[in-house]
């Protein structure tokens, strides 16, 4: 199929204006296709040529105001239409459509715990067209009107009210003009707690499996969701748009969630089965707020191109974090942006892929390029230069310029330029200079402090490395003499840095500790003096302030990723301060870069053990502690940690056969799972014994659990078997399942049999890539890149398929270029 350029959309924008959708879809027709008559009323403004999208298995017929079109003329997605005279036309298509089971288009799946099948659309960013006929660019906005034929005893949500006209027949209230991509519907015996909020109809749905899991939680959701309504409303003064607000919970979902309006849809993950943390639930309400954020800014106004795919983004994560701890009981949800989420952009802005917040348009010159750039950079850098942002505008004006924008272009496009010229026209302050040097270049700044003591006074001097100006503050620690190993805030000033060199003078002698960045109101790497560092590594538990804490963490990150301080030392902190930590989010996060990151890559093999028996001590030194109930959060956190990395299986395999950890907590089905991955990984069960846990939880989750248990055995048969059901061409799994096989079958402690794999990844990977699609290209390259084997020849093999290998698949090309980053960096930590 091809891809949209930026010159075709450009050209099919001036050419047309697109009035209504009228789609009739029939979901009778079996498990394989469904039926899709599309309508469009559109007026083209001076005659010429152009094309409707349309991914169809078959193309029944198509007319142009009432006359037949040539279906022998539809290929390659698209279908002419030639010869259009200026004035009003109505293009009418019949298609069958194919259902999908990698999560674009129309997604179908079959729930294996109790049967029922459940459907939903995902269509960003060109997939609109996997359902009805469109001319499926941003930038053509319409109105949508669906009628949906369904099973009997089948509800169907959409981005409308729908109603139930009885036998199947449900009709979806007509929309305001919103883009192709954004038009939803959901099918299927859905799960549904309604109520209504300022006299619209609210609801959430599941499918009925998770429906107890829903209903425990639905309070929570629907609070949270009111009070995040009544924020937006408060913040803007633009009304919500939109004639409901319906949140589907829909399975083996790509994404996090998506903002469809009036019906967000998110993965139903979010729906817990089993026991989570305090932050994970944050992360849950942050979700919610980040979509309903995009109600305004992104389908009120939408962007012309995906080039400015980052603003939607930014602007949605910095608001949904902002807002989620202004109105919610995650009053600290910064803290879990900086420790979980930044250290993502941070990533992203140091290998070979980066690209500027808002990219060039010539980097973004057609769709296949635009799904690339949904990354690190365009949320979580893009939503730290909005919080700087904010911190050198005033948030006052920044409101300002928001509702300007709002009212300017409410259902409308718009570009950066737009957005820049709002915040401009209600400020003095140069926003155009602002946003070229924040928004339009690469890399992460890093700031270095320098002290000297000179007499009552101490000097401040910090060396810039990068190009932007921050406004920052600094704080500066004293030892409390109260409280051995803690610390206190001797002061907080605020320091602008526009230069390679600043300087500033204070009164007293210098401080025990010297935090830049203080409050982590800026985007940029940060260094210590040496002082500060013997400080930071033997007092960091004791920084009051968890901003700061969290600061000073992603500075030991950075400084282990750069080669500046060891990867043992790093563990040696965490083992220091972790048990002493107050923060769940600061526990999980240091936790996950100490397994992930340095246990698993960063550590040579004959040090991996080391450091694994580290990470266990320090597991059970925070499961020691919390033996009281203190935090059940962090005990958890630790329990899954022990378990993920432990090298004693007849430890964790007590664990499994009584049911519980010492202590608590009891097994519930992920932990079970979780238990079951590593005593597969250290050869300590069988496939009976997977077997037997499948059928005590033959829920999706299960099915999961035991493809990804039975691809990490290590048995040559059991992974040539999980390479087959991955790459052999059979293309039987799912999304879901491919991503859990994957996970299962790459296994540091299983070099010498998984090395073998490597090679053939890079024949294997890119032809199923090809084969299934975007969405499955995009998952390969998310997580069945062989990184597990941190050799050269692995880099090499990668290098030179990306050398050499043209045809690979732009998201498949991404994300394996950024990986190979990644293990060159790991290599040069090791010292290789």
């Amino acid at each position: 199929m091809s891809v949209l350029t930026r010159d075709e959309a450009q050209t099919r924008a001036r050419l047309l204006e697109v009035q209504r959708y009228e789609v009739t879809l029939d979901l009778t027709r079996g498990e394989e296709t469904f039926a899709s008559r599309t309508v469009i009323r559109f007026t083209v403004r001076e005659a010429g040529d152009t094309f409707v999208d349309l991914k169809a298995t078959a193309l029944r017929e198509a007319a142009l105001d009432g006359q037949p079109l040539d279906p022998e003329s539809y290929a390659d997605g698209r279908l002419p239409l030639k010869h259009l005279t200026a004035g009003e036309h109505e293009l009418t298509v019949d298609a069958e459509m194919r259902y999908s089971r990698t999560g674009e288009g129309m997604h179908r799946f079959t729930d294996p715990a109790d049967g029922e099948t459940y459907l939903y659309t995902q269509l960003c960013m060109d997939d609109a067209q996997r359902v009805f006929a469109a001319f499926d660019q941003p930038d053509l906005k319409a109105a949508f009107a669906f009628t949906v034929t369904a099973p009997e005893g089948w509800t169907v949500l959409g981005n409308g009210i729908a109603k139930d006209e009885g036998q199947g027949r449900w009709t979806v209230a007509e929309t305001p003009r919103i883009s192709t991509y954004l038009a939803a519907l959901a099918a299927g015996p859905y799960h549904s707690v309604r109520t209504e909020h300022r006299g619209l109809p609210f609801g959430i749905h599941c499918r009925r499996s998770l429906a107890p899991h829903l209903d425990v939680d639905a309070d929570e959701i629907l609070d949270a969701t009111k009070a995040l309504f009544d924020r937006y409303h408060e913040k803007f003064d633009e009304p919500y748009p939109f004639d409901s607000y319906d949140q589907a919970f829909v399975p083996e979902f790509n994404a996090g969630a998506m903002e469809n309006p009036g019906l967000v849809t998110f993965r139903d993950e979010f729906i817990y089965r089993s026991a989570v943390t305090d932050t994970e639930r944050q992360t849950r309400i942050m979700v919610i707020a980040h979509e309903m954020a995009h109600m305004w800014f992104g389908d009120l106004v939408t962007l012309r191109w995906w080039d400015d795919i980052w603003l939607n983004e930014s602007f949605a994560e910095y608001m949904g974090y902002q807002t989620t701890a202004e109105v919610t009981r995650f009053s600290d949800t910064w803290t879990d942006f900086g420790i979980a989420r930044k250290t993502w952009g941070y990533d992203s802005d140091q290998r070979g892929s980066t690209h500027p917040v808002a990219p060039k348009p010539e980097l973004v010159p057609d769709t296949g390029a635009a799904q690339a750039n949904f990354d690190g950079i365009s949320y979580a850098k893009g939503a730290s230069a909005l919080r700087q942002l904010v911190a050198w505008l005033g948030d006052k004006d920044f409101s300002a310029g928001i509702n300007a924008h709002f009212a300017r272009h409410k259902f409308d496009n718009a570009t950066l330029a737009d957005f820049i010229d709002n915040l401009a026209s209600v400020t003095d302050r140069d926003v155009h200079a602002w946003a070229r040097v924040w928004l339009g270049t690469t890399g992460v700044d890093k700031l270095t402090p320098a002290v000297t003591e000179t007499g009552n006074s101490w000097q401040l001097t910090v060396t810039r490395e990068g190009s932007r100006p921050h406004r920052i503050q600094v704080a500066a620690y004293e030892p409390d003499l109260q409280d051995d190993g803690a610390l206190v805030l001797r002061e907080r000033f605020e320091l602008d840095i526009a230069a390679e060199r600043t300087e500033t003078t204070r009164p007293g002698r210098r401080p025990a500790l010297l935090v830049l960045n203080d409050q982590d109101l800026t985007y940029t790497k940060i260094r210590l003096d040496e002082q500060s560092r013997r400080t930071a590594l033997s007092q960091l538990s004791g920084i009051p302030e968890t901003l700061n804490r969290t600061v000073l963490w992603n500075a030991l990150r950075d400084m282990v990723r750069d080669g500046e301080l060891a990867p043992a030392a790093y563990l040696e902190a965490a083992r220091a301060h972790l048990p002493k930590e107050r923060d769940l989010a600061i526990v999980q996060g240091v936790l996950a870069f100490a397994g992930s990151q340095i246990a698993d890559r960063y550590l040579a093999p004959e040090d991996r053990p080391a450091g694994l028996t580290l990470l266990s001590d320090l597991c059970e030194d925070i499961i020691r502690l919390t033996e009281d109930g203190s935090s059940p959060g962090a005990r958890l956190t630790a329990v899954r940690h022990f378990i993920d990395h432990a090298q004693r299986a007849d430890v964790i395999r007590a664990w499994f056969d009584e049911g519980t950890v010492p202590g608590g907590p009891e097994l519930d089905p992920e932990l079970r799972w979780r238990l079951l991955t590593r005593l597969a990984v250290l050869g300590a069960i069988d496939d009976d014994v997977i077997e037997a846990e499948l059928l005590q939880d033959p829920s999706a989750t299960g099915q999961e659990g035991a493809a990804r248990c039975r691809a990490a055995l290590p048995d040559p048969v059991a992974k040539q078997a999980a390479w087959e059901a991955m790459f052999g061409g059979a293309d039987a799994l799912s999304n879901y399942l491919f991503v859990a096989t994957v996970q299962g079958f790459w296994q540091p402690e299983q070099l010498d049999l998984v090395r073998p794999y490597v090679t053939r990844f890079f024949t294997d990977a890119v032809a199923t890539a090809k084969r299934r699609g975007p969405a499955l290209a995009d998952g390969i390259g998310r997580h069945a890149v062989p990184i597990a084997v941190v050799e050269p020849a692995t880099l090499e093999l990668g290098e030179r398929c990306l050398a050499e290998g043209p045809d690979v698949p732009p998201p498949l090309r991404r994300r394996l270029a950024d990986h190979m980053d990644d293990l060159a960096r790991a290599l040069r930590v090791r010292g290789v």
